[in-house]
């Protein structure tokens, strides 16, 4: 299964998920500068279980490299599929939980994520002299944060069925519930057989959980705030996707479009989305300058046809985002 995209909005634009995607691919470059001594360099900076417990090992290293490496070895990729895997998911639902917690809190929580991940791999493979490397585990605790916080949002999915791809959209406690399980399987048939190590996977996206709980309940910073207000969007997404809903005698259907303060003040345009069946109706939206929370904006002939042929309207109620910090 591949996802492509979710269906949360998020009300700021995710700065640190950028530059953490950002600086992955800043030091995939740097590992592809290293040529012959690439494997030195992954063995330096990658998570070496057998370092920190065979001492032997662990004295070719400095103080500051054993502490550095429990950092490190979460910015680096084996390759560049492996590379392009990993960003891609935390692209996908990074800036949501950026989003929730605020930039400060996410990166450490993000950071916090890695090392429990790491550690998870390590105390279960103790005298492994393979390196570690890889965004995964961190990426797993933002899924498990995910899981939690977004569990009803829709994960628009590929799944390929033998030579035909196969577009849909899971709730997301389904995919990453799937996708959890999956680690479990994995790590209990080969451990980290295959080059994969499925107990960071495990440990990042159950400690990723842990950890969420203990952010939600420290408040943010002032710092945190500020910068949550210079972040937040001044425009929602251009294209909305709307399930409406409706009884069965009503020719009429129900919705909710979303925009933000500076939209409503301003006035704006969407592309509105509505899946038919198998089909998918796009038209466009004119929301009007100065439009007030709960105003129906109403689509006339858009709505159920009913037996006799009468067509009823779309009723689309706004919903302002607030700049909650």
């Amino acid at each position: 299964m591949l996802p492509l995209r979710d269906t949360t909005p998020c009300g700021h634009y995710p700065y640190v998920n950028t530059a953490l995607i950002a600086f992955n691919v800043i030091l995939y470059l740097v590992e592809l500068g290293q040529a012959e001594g690439l494997n030195r360099f992954l063995y330096i900076y990658g998570l070496v279980p057998a370092r920190y417990t065979v001492d032997q090992i662990g004295s070719y290293f400095t103080a500051g490299q054993q502490f550095l490496s429990l950092f490190s070895f979460m910015f680096l990729h084996g390759g560049f599929l492996h590379l392009l895997g990993n960003m891609w998911s935390l692209y996908i639902f990074g800036d949501n939980i950026e989003d929730r917690l605020g930039p400060v809190r996410y990166i450490v929580f993000y950071l916090l994520c890695g090392i429990a991940s790491g550690l998870s791999h390590l105390v279960l493979n103790l005298n492994s002299t393979v390196p570690v490397i890889g965004a995964s585990g961190a990426i797993a605790g933002v899924m498990g944060a995910y899981f939690i916080l977004y569990p009803n949002a829709k994960i628009l999915t590929l799944i390929p069925i033998f030579f035909f791809p196969y577009f849909i959209e899971i709730p997301a406690f389904v995919f990453l519930g799937l996708w959890f399980v999956l680690q479990f399987l994995s790590a209990a048939g080969s451990g980290s057989a295959g080059g994969i190590a499925w107990w960071a996977h495990i440990g990042g996206f159950i400690f990723g959980i842990m950890f969420l709980k203990v952010f939600l309940a420290i408040p943010s910073t002032g710092i945190s705030d500020r910068i949550r207000l210079l972040t937040a969007k001044k425009k929602s997404s251009r294209l909305q996707v709307i399930r409406p809903s409706g009884s069965y005698d009503d020719p009429n259907m129900y919705g909710t479009i979303t925009i933000t303060a500076f939209e409503a003040f301003a006035g704006t345009t969407k592309v509105v989305n509505i899946p038919r069946g198998f089909k998918k109706q796009l038209f466009k939206v004119v929301v009007p300058p100065g439009i007030a929370a709960g105003t129906i904006l109403r689509l006339r002939g858009m709505g159920r046809t009913m037996p006799d042929g009468q067509r009823g309207d779309l009723m689309l109620k706004v919903y302002i985002q607030s700049l909650d910090v």
